[in-house]
């Protein structure tokens, strides 16, 4: 469908003509006509469709359309970290771009006093769309700083990261402070059953708009290593003697874990930094940037930068923990191979994790090729799906990843 097609306005028409956005995706598609009309929607789908796009464009159309009260906040935005509420903030200056009507602030922690009072001044002033995490928000609204009494949409964005999160309660008590007549809309890429009961406590008759989750690109060479958790350092060592890391995500499943194993890349003489919440915010900023910039080669992170981030020109994203959901497998190694490029992941498979990857293998509909274990490392785990009696396999030299990267290498060069 073309965006002409839907009712929106003139001048956020004239945005997206200038960003050369023509044809809506499917969760615009189906959204943006629902949010028009004034349903509230529960739209499932993965990073990377457009979800953005599919609320701020109808929201935008509807502040500049009119009837809304001036000087209030007509619009809150939740996003789960930092990062993500920057993204959306920059979608914004782009979709509003003709809009001069319609202001709009970013609100999140991690920054300094001085932010801190541009975004109470933003706010007492009523800026028409707040974009906030929920932590500074809750901090706004227990010091007085935030009158939500006039606000008409409530967006949560990535839903169920902020129930991971903790989130849970402040959304309940951000909710509380709403008028009882508003528009409410979230987006999931999942639905567990504390999202169906989050939906069920904030939804009133919500239209349901939910889009199966996407393989993989197929650009995507997918290998694994089935080995033991004190394998795994080694298995890097390898195959960044191998191949010189460049553009580099490497995820793991805690911040404990992210902060040991980017001090262990490092002093194995690699080029690394490590991305979680621990980091304040213009130390996450600084090191986004020196990622961004080329100045690091690896990025050992949790999820964090998973979803919600746009980093290009990931050359491999390496899983060091099996993620336990299929939805946050794709997710990670969906930051490579962007934009039609090819890209490589490749993922530790401990004893532990192995009925967690079969899951992966069993959606993906195939099963991902196992690299050996460098000999030197010793022996390493049978795969259950493949040898239930668990018997030790004895690793083989490391040649079949040569071959592999050489032919992904000379597929690049085509």
């Amino acid at each position: 469908m073309d965006f002409y097609d839907l009712d929106l306005n003139d001048l956020v028409l004239d945005a997206l003509d200038d960003m050369n956005f023509t044809e809506t995706t499917p969760i615009q598609e189906h959204s943006i006509p629902s949010i028009l009309e004034g349903r509230d929607i529960m739209g499932i789908a993965q990073t990377g469709t457009g979800k953005t796009a599919a609320y701020l464009l109808p929201v935008l159309s509807m502040l500049e359309d009119g009837g809304y009260p001036k000087n209030a906040i007509n619009c809150v935005i939740m996003s789960p970290t930092r990062e993500l509420a920057q993204q959306i903030d920059q979608a914004m200056q782009g979709f509003s771009y003709y809009l001069s009507n319609v202001s709009s602030i970013a609100v999140y922690g991690g920054n300094d006093g001085i932010r801190y009072e541009q975004e109470k001044r933003s706010m007492q002033k009523g800026a028409d769309v707040i974009i906030a995490t929920p932590g500074r928000l809750i901090s706004h609204i227990s010091i007085g700083n935030i009158d939500l009494s006039k606000v008409s949409f409530f967006i949560l964005d990535e839903a169920d990261r902020m129930l991971d999160m903790g989130f849970c309660d402040d959304i309940l008590q951000i909710a509380k402070q709403l008028p009882s007549k508003h528009q409410t809309i979230m987006f999931s890429a999942t639905m567990p059953n504390d999202i169906l009961q989050l939906a069920h406590q904030l939804l009133k008759n919500p239209v349901e708009v939910k889009l199966s989750l996407s393989k993989p690109a197929e650009g995507i060479a997918q290998y694994a290593y089935i080995c033991y958790e004190t394998q795994k350092m080694g298995i890097i060592k390898s195959i960044f003697k191998e191949r010189k890391p460049e553009r580099v995500i490497i995820f793991t499943s805690s911040k404990v874990k992210t902060k040991d194993l980017s001090i262990s890349i490092i002093r194995a003489g690699f080029n690394a930094k490590a991305m979680h919440s621990d980091l304040d915010q213009s130390e996450r900023d600084e090191v986004m940037y020196q990622f961004r910039s080329g100045k690091i080669d690896i990025l050992v992170a949790t999820d964090i930068v998973a979803r919600g981030i746009d980093i290009d020109d990931i050359q491999l994203v390496i899983n060091y923990d099996v993620p336990h959901d299929k939805e946050d497998y794709v997710h990670r190694i969906g930051r490579t191979a962007r934009a039609g490029k090819n890209g490589c992941s490749i993922t530790f498979v401990s004893e532990k994790d192995q009925q967690y990857f079969t899951r992966i293998e069993k959606f993906l509909g195939k099963d991902v090729e196992k690299l050996p274990v460098p000999k030197e490392l010793g022996e390493c785990p049978a795969y259950s799906k493949e040898n239930k009696a668990k018997k030790k396999c004895h690793s083989k030299k490391n040649g079949k990843y040569r071959k592999a990267k050489k032919n992904g290498s000379n597929k690049n060069r085509q």
